[in-house]
């Protein structure tokens, strides 16, 4: 790479921030300027590109372990993720995770999309049109098409899966020593929309299932192109591309590799949520004390 992409790709990380977050809002004269970026500020934003991970040879991964997460949108930590759910009256810059994944996916920019966390089975958007839209007919549309009539739409309903039905993601990810930087490191594989069975979507308690897994790397460009909300410093916004890397949200282990075939953590401990969560934290412990021992002669 030439040093002049080096200090471009590093000086749009500095700038993106307040580019995104407000930008032009000081000095427009009239609302509709507000969002008109510089010549300069485009010329940087088409440059800035999600920094790439850097080359892993598998001889220099001296221990690994994969982990499945569950990132609670209940937990204020996590709110960047799952607000707006409402966009009518926000503008366009702003939009929940939910929201940015599924214009990727319509758009063609996230091509891997996937049924399970393993990215056995390949989807399209199509293929997942039935975990997210329901449509149904009511009795009166079921007596028309009885009748051979042609049925009304005011008696067709449809339910589409939205931002707010959105009730947690679940991510797959590795950490990994890596024993040329001394260092131990994670990276994200995957993550999943998590949200109620949109056939059962209406009962009291649904069961929550997801949507579809999408394979992390393919799509780190609509998320650093979608900013979330930094609730400490609106002028300085954070990309969903650097939230997720940064792992800056609360998650908890449901499920790691093991030789009971990657069992989750509830299917060996039944009905205690209590014990889950401590078993979650055990698992975690012993992930961040493996580098700490590498250090004990």
């Amino acid at each position: 790479m030439k040093w002049n992409q080096i200090l471009i790709g590093v000086f749009g990380l500095l700038i993106t921030g307040s580019v995104m977050g407000q930008a032009n809002m000081l000095n427009a004269t009239s609302p509709d300027q507000i969002g008109q970026l510089s010549e300069g500020e485009k010329a940087v934003k088409k440059e800035s590109k999600p920094l790439p991970y850097g080359f892993v040879d598998d001889r220099d991964v001296l221990w690994s372990k994969n982990t499945w997460e569950i990132i609670d949108l209940d937990e204020r930590v996590n709110f960047p993720m799952y607000y707006p759910i409402d966009t009518n009256n926000i503008g366009s810059n702003r939009r929940s995770l939910y929201d940015v994944l599924m214009t990727g996916i319509k758009s063609g920019k996230i091509k891997n999309i996937y049924a399970d966390s393993y990215f056995n089975e390949k989807r399209t958007l199509s293929d997942i049109s039935a975990a997210i839209s329901k449509i149904d007919t009511t009795d009166l549309g079921v007596e028309q098409y009885n009748a051979g009539e042609e049925i009304d739409q005011q008696f067709i309903d449809r339910r589409d899966i939205t931002s707010a039905d959105i009730a947690e993601y679940h991510i797959r990810g590795m950490w990994y020593f890596d024993k040329r930087m001394a260092e131990l490191k994670y990276r994200i594989l995957g993550i999943a929309p998590v949200a109620p069975d949109v056939n059962f979507i209406d009962e009291e308690v649904p069961a929550l299932v997801e949507l579809f897994w999408v394979w992390f790397p393919d799509a780190r460009e609509v998320l650093f192109d979608n900013n979330a909300f930094n609730g400490s410093n609106t002028a300085q916004s954070i990309t969903f591309d650097h939230l997720l890397n940064a792992r800056r949200f609360s998650a908890v282990i449901y499920k790691e590799d093991n030789v009971q075939g990657d069992r989750e953590v509830d299917e060996y401990i039944a009905e205690n949520a209590f014990m889950q969560l401590l078993e979650s934290q055990r698992i975690k412990e012993q992930i961040r004390n493996f580098e700490q021992d590498m250090w004990n002669y």
